[in-house]
């Protein structure tokens, strides 16, 4: 009897897109990021309180992953990035088939970084890998500290995990302490920075950290 795994044969051809990708984005020596998170955990919105800073020394641009409307693109848009827009009509992640296909509409000479904002979903982006430098996972404080341990995948993959809405954790049932330590269990590498997009706070830390994971890539 023979088998087909469906699900095992899509991650496989996916895992040789995202090879080529990685093989694009190194060739024009091209910084990225993959900003994951459930949805409403604030990924728009850091963009919107990042993007200036990094555009006053970096030459971005930005894709943006939604299953419906471009309302997220137009805030970024309104910065006066460059942003390609992906709706991905019920799908709950991007996978590196629609970041190929958006890689031949950017003129990737003519950027130093790239910021991907996947669909707002904890378990299918991070089964998808698309090709670049690394993953940024984003937890909303508001979101519960059980998350690491119920959807453990997403924070094994991630390099970055940025525990974010820090300014309301005195108005959540939320144990920093907690999160931080299982989310070490499931990925030890992994680093850890508080921030709050409303205050600012923790903002330096994460521009100081794509500054370094920039400098380490591009040598």
């Amino acid at each position: 009897m023979h088998q087909i795994n469906i699900g095992e044969d899509l991650r496989g051809f996916n895992r040789e897109i995202a090879a080529e990708n990685r093989e694009m984005l190194q060739r024009f020596n091209l910084f990225s990021l993959n900003l994951m998170s459930a949805p409403g955990a604030g990924k728009t919105s850091l963009l919107v309180k990042t993007l200036p800073r990094l555009m006053e020394k970096y030459r971005v641009a930005v894709i943006e992953g939604d299953v419906q409307t471009t309302r997220d693109a137009e805030r970024v848009g309104a910065l006066g990035v460059e942003v390609f827009q992906i709706q991905t009509g019920g799908v709950c992640h991007l996978d590196a088939s629609m970041i190929h296909s958006a890689l031949h509409q950017l003129d990737l000479g003519s950027l130093d970084m790239l910021l991907i904002e996947n669909v707002g979903n904890l378990v299918c982006p991070a089964e998808f890998e698309l090709g670049v430098d690394g993953r940024v996972m984003l937890l909303s404080i508001t979101e519960g500290d059980d998350k690491p341990k119920k959807y453990p995948l997403m924070f094994r993959e991630s390099r970055l995990l940025i525990l974010n809405k820090i300014d309301l954790i005195s108005a959540v049932d939320f144990d920093l302490e907690k999160a931080k330590k299982e989310a070490r269990e499931i990925n030890p590498a992994i680093e850890i920075l508080e921030l709050s997009c409303k205050t600012g706070e923790g903002l330096e830390n994460w521009i100081d950290w794509i500054d370094r994971f920039y400098k380490s890539r591009r040598g």
